[in-house]
């Protein structure tokens, strides 16, 4: 009689469950990226018409959505434990950016608190992954050029003071850090989890560029705050979905 292995499915704690509750897991994982888009969504139009308390609430839910998404698929490595550790910071750095519109009187403070607790995720992100990096001093230098080249093109095109400037600079090279060890990663050892969890930092970055851009730029444009918006969480539950790949 021949034996078929069923596929591998990992689950936190590292335990693997077969049968029905794996299926509805799987099932949950697509409930939750359809509801993070529609609470995303949703969290524009309110945003758009200036309800920013609803606004914060439903950024919030959506965030919520990748961090469980995150924690459905981890196989409860150290590795996948950081990178659960990075979607949690991540959605409460959501809300900390969103939080400047409600309390007005102290926006700038928010928002640089907001920035400074999304390069705390960036780097434990950058923990998770940094020891799969075959060259890592090769990856920094690569990153220190493409910094220096994207911030002198992104400060020609905006005007901030000069706090704001400096924080642009630490967290855009930390995200490009990021992006370098994992297009490293993805060269040097191909494979499903790397591939996935470059694009999701790759769109990361670009979202932060737009940010930046549409927050700093010469006028704000609703298109691009939903392509920040659409690009921001593609990315971070391609991250959190890149777990399931983990093996």
């Amino acid at each position: 009689m021949r034996i078929e292995k069923s596929p591998r499915l990992w689950y936190p704690r590292g335990k693997r469950k077969d049968g029905p509750d794996r299926k509805g897991d799987g099932e949950m994982t697509y409930v939750l990226i359809v509801l993070c888009a529609v609470l995303a969504g949703i969290f524009l139009d309110r945003e758009s018409r200036e309800k920013y308390v609803p606004a914060v609430i439903l950024k919030g839910l959506a965030s919520l959505c990748f961090v469980v998404i995150g924690v459905l698929c981890s196989p409860g490595t150290a590795m996948a434990g950081k990178i659960v550790r990075g979607l949690v910071i991540g959605c409460a750095a959501d809300v900390l950016l969103n939080l400047r519109w409600v309390f007005k009187e102290k926006g700038q403070p928010i928002f640089l608190v907001g920035i400074l607790v999304f390069l705390s995720g960036h780097i434990v992100y950058l923990a998770a992954v940094l020891p799969l990096c075959a060259k890592p001093l090769l990856c920094a230098a690569v990153c220190a050029v493409l910094t220096a080249l994207l911030m002198v093109w992104i400060f020609r095109r905006i005007t901030a003071k000069p706090a704001f400037k400096i924080f642009g600079v630490v967290y855009i090279g930390a995200i490009m850090l990021l992006n370098c060890v994992a297009v490293g990663n993805l060269i040097a050892a191909p494979s499903a989890f790397t591939g996935v969890f470059a694009l999701g930092a790759a769109l990361f970055l670009v979202s932060d560029v737009v940010l930046i851009l549409n927050t700093f730029g010469r006028e704000f444009r609703q298109s691009l705050r939903i392509t920040n918006i659409a690009l921001y969480y593609a990315g971070q539950v391609l991250i959190a979905l890149s777990l399931k790949l983990l093996g």
